[in-house]
Order: C-alpha cells, then structure tokens, then sequence
C-alpha cells in the first residue's frame, strides 16, 4: 500500500436467538444470480472487514489462552506498563507513546462499571470505548471526563435497567462486543513503576456485583465466537464468520435493506451458511466479489494519507464502509480526531519511496510544528509489517517529550532519519530506520488543535540526503 497510517452493523439475537425485527432476514435466501452474488460479495466483504480483523485483538485478548496477550477471558484488563517495541506484532502500527490497557467487554448479559483513579493533572490518559464495528462511541479520559477519579456505566444496545446514582456518566454500545482500549502517558522508560501503579486503578466490576445483586440470566447464541483465522476471510468462509460475530450488534435502522442484501448469500447472523445450497456459477461469483472486495480496499488504502475522517463514531462517520475497512487495514483503533490526529508518509519530497538503505533529514519549521493540548511524537515503521523497527540505541518513536532534543537557535527542529546513527551532536534527534526495505513514518498529535482537526496543518516530507 501506498501512503500508510498509524494506522458490522447488524442483527442482537435475543436469548432464544430469534430475531423480533420482521423487517430483517432470519433465514437464508438463495435465490440470486452470479452477478447479483458478486456485487452483494464485494459490499459484504467490505462491510464485514473491520469486524473481522477488531476480532483478532478481541480473540487474542478475551480468548486464545495460548497467547502472551491473553487477559483471562472477557470483562478483564490486560494491562503494559511498558512501550511497545520491535518484538511486539499484535497490532499493526502500535502506539509507542502511552502503554496500552486492553480489555474485551462482553455486555450480552449485563452492564459493566469502569472504574478509574484520580490522576496528575499533567499526565494524559484516555479510555477509548470501541465497537464491534470499529466506531469510537465514546471517551473517558483527560479530554473528554478529566483527570478526577470517576466511575463510569457501559452497557450494550438492549440493556434497560437504572443507572446507580453514583455513576458519573453511562455509554451505550450498538454492539454487545467491545473494546477497551486505555493508554496512559509515559514519558521516559523509567516510569514503568508509576504506570504499573496507576494501572492497578483502573477496574471492571459486573453490575450485579457492583449493586450486590443476584447475577442476570446467561444469554446464548446459536454459533459460537470462531476461532480466528486469517485466511478464513479470502474464502468464503468469511461469510460463516461474519455470521457467528454479527450476532452480538444490533442492526440499524439504516442497514434493513442492506441486511435483506445480504442474506440473499447467505449472510444472515446466527445461522450457518451451506454453500452447497448454491449453484458453482453463483459461488465463482462470491469469490470474484471478495477479489473485487480487495481490490477497492487496497486503491482506497493507497490515496489515503491522513487520519482525520477515518475514526470516530457511527453519527460522525455514517455509512462508509470503504473509509472504516481502509481504518481497519491501515492501522486499527485509530482515535477519533477531537483526540488525536494522525498523520504519515511513505514518501520523500520528490514522491519516492522512503528505503531505509537512505538517509533523510525531516525538517519542521518553527511554525510547522504541530499545536497540541497534550503532546506528539513521530513513530518509525518498517513495511510491509508495519511494525516497530529494531534498532541500536531502542528509540522507536522521538517528539516534544524526548528528553535532550535539541532546536535549531530559531526553533525549527531537524530530525535525523537513518539506520545508522548520524554523529555525535546529532543522536538525540535521530529516529532509527531499518537497514533495508521501504518504511513510513506517523506523526500521532494528542489533544490537536483546531489547525490539526480541520485540515490545515500539513507534515513536511523527509528529503534525501544526497
């Protein structure tokens, strides 16, 4: 893929798996023609693609025992009190700026309490509460609640029970799935001890034990969650994924007519697909639509150089499915604008591919860099992996936090972007690169100014060092 980033709307069966909506499929229909199934593929597979590659995260954490990652199932916290480095491949493109919390909800049953400490006024941290779909439906942190100690609600589409009087605010997930993805400020590699601490306060209590009541009813779904596998979606076994994941959100209003759509291959939450239902021409069909499906991912993904419309909630993204499957591809669980701005290259001045055999310099202006309310920094990353680039000295990111980064006497700032280091005076502005192959590099601005958010700002592009 060209420029490169940091970075299912559906049907909630109830506790007997049957759908009450009459105006959403709840069988399969399979009567359509091979070009009828190629168009319906190819809107599927793109509308399916962020679900599908959220529930790798969602599985490593909640599910897979074999994992490092796993956090001992759902409703937990996993939490780093470390940055990422070269070693870790869980996410694409990871932020090495704030030590992430994990936690995978499952709100089939009943409501959670997140619970968080109060924390130094001049220390960031956030709480990104994510969707099923990927969609950013809410934040708790030091933008959007403040650094005070709080106490918090998240409850699925379906949950209509009171709120404790306590709680400072509740959240309403169109999804029964969703992620919890926290990061806390870290500022030198030695206040790993202070962000374990702070970790320690970040809780999830089940509401029936936060209020001391008797335990709801367990619901049940027809398929059970699958075990993820990459391959399952370039073949038509992302449609039996899809299926058993659709389950857990609810449809909106919206996508009546698109789940109808659907159905017609097979596509129907809770029930299996059976492709010997279907005739060879319409299943060849399936199959060109996942091709063509790729094909409109992959164009989209390469004109694609900035973050801004690419996150945030279902109100503010509506119904692109191409702009939230190019999100998922280029970097999952991006933030939504308001909280942080994104911004990457892998090209020089001249529109040539950055190689880490080269030398570059990136040079701000004064007046070039970046206005934010928290901090920014640059993260390195080598292609195709996207992932952090080993190097001697372990820097895998450098912003206005790093400590001994030096301005020019004018307050430009040139940093040094090569695999070796660029001499003495110059390594506390050096960002690694790796010693061959192509890489991008993303500038992640926290708290962005209004500059940032409506466009404006514009990154300077490395230039070559001849």
């Amino acid at each position: 893929m060209k420029n490169t980033l940091i970075f299912f709307i559906s049907l909630l069966f109830l506790a007997s798996c049957k759908n009450n909506d009459k105006n959403v499929p709840s069988k399969i229909e399979n009567t359509v023609s091979a070009d009828s199934a190629r168009a319906i593929a190819k809107e599927a597979w793109i509308y399916g693609f962020s679900v599908f590659y959220n529930y790798k995260s969602q599985s490593i954490y909640a599910l897979n025992k074999d994992r490092a990652e796993y956090a001992g199932g759902f409703n937990r916290f996993k939490h780093y009190s470390t940055s990422f480095t070269a070693s870790d491949s869980t996410v694409v493109t990871p932020n090495n700026d704030t030590p992430y919390s994990w936690a995978i909800l499952d709100l089939s049953d009943e409501p959670m309490i997140l619970e968080v400490p109060e924390i130094e006024d001049d220390r960031y941290y956030v709480m990104q509460l994510v969707d099923l779909y990927t969609f950013n439906f809410d934040y708790i942190g030091s933008r959007a609640t403040g650094n005070k100690a709080g106490k918090y609600l998240i409850a699925g589409p379906d949950w209509e029970g009171s709120v404790p009087e306590e709680i400072n605010k509740a959240f309403t997930s169109e999804t029964n799935l969703v992620t919890i993805l926290g990061r806390t400020e870290m500022d030198d590699p030695s206040e790993s001890a202070l962000i374990e601490e702070i970790q320690k306060g970040y809780k999830l209590i089940p509401l029936h034990e936060y209020t001391q009541t008797e335990p709801p009813k367990n619901k049940t779904y027809n398929l059970p969650l699958p075990v993820w596998n990459e391959a399952d979606y370039t073949s038509l076994e992302f449609i039996n994924v899809l299926n058993a994941l659709l389950q857990y959100v609810k449809v909106d209003e919206s996508e009546v007519d698109l789940y109808k759509r659907f159905a017609k291959i097979g596509l129907v939450p809770g029930q299996k697909f059976d492709k010997s239902e279907y005739s060879e021409e319409v299943l060849a069909g399936i199959k060109a639509g996942i091709t063509d499906g790729e094909k409109a991912l992959k164009e989209n993904s390469d004109k694609t150089t900035s973050s801004l419309h690419l996150f945030g909630s279902r109100k503010e993204l509506g119904n692109n499915y191409l702009a939230r499957a190019t999100a998922a591809a280029m970097g999952l669980f991006g933030n939504t604008k308001e909280e942080a701005v994104y911004v990457g290259t892998m090209f020089d001045n001249e529109g040539k591919d950055l190689i880490g055999s080269n030398k570059y310099i990136l040079h701000f202006k004064k007046e070039e860099l970046p206005t934010v309310d928290f901090f920014w920094s640059l993260t390195m990353y080598n292609l195709p992996k996207r992932g952090l680039v080993a190097n001697p000295i372990d820097r895998y990111s450098i912003g206005d936090r790093t400590k001994g980064l030096k301005y020019e006497d004018n307050g430009d700032l040139i940093i040094y972007l090569q695999s070796e280091s660029p001499g003495k005076g110059k390594e506390s502005n050096w960002l690694p690169t790796p010693k061959e192959g192509g890489f991008n590099i993303i500038v992640r601005m926290y708290g962005p100014g209004e500059e940032i958010t409506s466009g404006n700002w514009k990154m300077p592009m490395p230039t070559l060092v001849k």
